[in-house]
């Protein structure tokens, strides 16, 4: 696993301005359960400003509480074997827009797309569960998650649930569940705060709830170097460290046995025209650090920054590529390989089918590097070896070994072309072959059936949600 050049003292100093930082300025909770709760912890919080200020000690006696608990004992470069990422799916990460394959231009996407986004994930080979992909745009926000829950329970055979962002719209969500038989109908997904150092009430109410359930203490950070935090490196981990701790005080002031995580997606901009990269370079390059000092400063991990937010704006080959080349980034600084992406482009924004299906060509072949080592005499094949000898007159290429072994030897993907790119109009070809695979695909779907009863209930769960969110 590679590390980021940093030593003993620069980890000390750089912990040393996360304390002082949270102890002058400390951060701002827009929620009464949460102050109350720090202040019972010992923070000093002014009731106007909403401001809760951490002292130095308490500080201190936390930091070291943690490292007791989290740091892992024994070397951190002892070898792992290589976890293949997940193949994928349709799942709850939601997009603004879609991408238009046909008329090649992105748009907001609405109810019916989202439907056949549904279609396509039940048909993609493994009988996925299917996610909450898409934003609504035909609905009103406050119950598009409802909306997005329905849609689901009507077409996906494993409905996987929805993205609650709102505190408001866990409770009706959880009934529609409960009508539908869903274990879990939704989730609360990525905690984003308004950076620098304020928990905003919305996300700060979303955060007490998901507490009080028993998640995961931590943010799903994205501040933006120059912007949010200083420009440099160094002031840009004290200040996204500072977030992230003053979040996990928060979570363990309400409940004591709350785990600690959290993921940092830091954004650079470009100083001539304003444009923020969460995937460029020097974007990688703060987000890989900052893990690494959070986890020799206090032992906790956190994840860096996800392969779906790279900047290729539109589907194809070069947008496969960027985001294989981040998450091989983050495998060699962390030592885990994420997934490519769901299919997303434009700083995850928009959503396309056939990027999904190509990146699912694509992690096949990553998929490789998960197998073992398996030296029977079978797959060594020392009889076509004598047979083959120094290669007069014989060849591998025609030989029964290699007829019956290139299938589970090779990565044979069934769309993409492994010779390499060859040009625009090669690649339109593949990927008019991906659009058609997507529309073969949602040919063959068939709607779940007996569920008329429970989707009865979930709607006028969904129907009293209106009258009363939106009133």
């Amino acid at each position: 696993m590679l590390r980021v050049e940093m030593r003993d003292h620069d980890v000390e100093a750089l912990g040393d301005g996360v304390c002082r930082l949270l102890e002058q300025v400390g951060m701002k909770f827009q929620n009464e359960t949460m102050l109350a709760a720090l202040k019972e912890w010992g923070a000093t919080v002014d009731d106007s400003t909403q401001i809760a200020k951490f002292p130095r000690r308490l500080l201190d006696r936390f930091v070291e509480d943690v490292r007791r608990e989290y740091r892992r004992s024994g070397p951190d470069e002892a070898a792992v074997p290589f976890h293949a990422p997940d193949m994928p799916q349709i799942e709850t990460q939601v997009a603004q827009y879609l991408y238009d394959y046909d008329a090649g231009e992105r748009r907001p996407g609405k109810s019916e797309d989202y439907v056949e986004f549904i279609k396509l994930g039940d048909r993609l080979p493994g009988a996925p569960d299917v996610g909450h992909c898409l934003l609504l745009t035909d609905v009103p926000p406050l119950v598009e998650p409802l909306e997005a829950l329905l849609l689901q329970a009507e077409y996906a055979h494993r409905p996987q649930g929805v993205f609650a962002w709102n505190a408001s719209q866990a409770a009706y969500l959880r009934e529609m569940g409960d009508a539908l038989g869903m274990e879990r109908a939704y989730s609360f997904g990525a905690v984003c705060i308004a950076h620098p150092l304020r928990f905003d009430r919305a996300v700060a109410d979303r955060y007490v709830m998901m507490i009080a359930e028993g998640h995961r203490g931590g943010l799903t950070a994205m501040p933006v170097a120059g912007l949010s935090t200083p420009i440099t490196v160094e002031g840009f981990i004290v200040v996204s460290t500072a977030e992230q701790l003053g979040a996990w005080i928060a979570a363990r002031a309400m409940n004591p046995k709350a785990p600690l995580g959290g993921s940092v997606w830091c954004g650079t901009p470009d100083m001539k025209i304003g444009h923020i990269s969460f995937s460029n370079f020097d974007a990688m390059y703060y987000n890989v650090a900052t893990v690494q000092f959070t986890r020799d400063w206090c032992g906790v991990e956190i994840v860096p920054s996800g392969p779906d937010y790279a900047n290729a704006k539109r589907p194809g080959l070069y947008a496969v590529l960027e985001k294989a080349y981040k998450a091989m980034i983050v495998a060699a600084f962390t030592g885990a390989h994420p997934s490519i992406g769901g299919g997303m482009v434009d700083t995850g924004k928009v959503l396309s089918d056939v990027q999904l299906l190509l990146e699912r060509d694509m992690t096949e072949g990553l998929q490789q590097f998960g197998r073992s080592i398996a030296a029977t005499e079978e797959r060594i094949g020392f009889p076509t070896i004598l047979e083959v000898g120094t290669g007069d007159g014989a060849s591998y290429f025609q030989s029964d070994h290699t007829a019956l072994n290139f299938r589970s030897s090779l990565w044979l993907p069934e769309l993409l072309d492994r010779t390499g790119w060859n040009g625009p109009e090669s690649e339109a070809r593949i990927m008019d072959r991906y659009r058609d695979k997507v529309r073969a695909l949602t040919a063959e779907y068939q709607k779940p059936e007996g569920r008329e009863g429970k989707l009865a209930a979930a709607r006028r769960v969904a129907e009293r949600a209106r009258r009363e969110l939106l009133s």
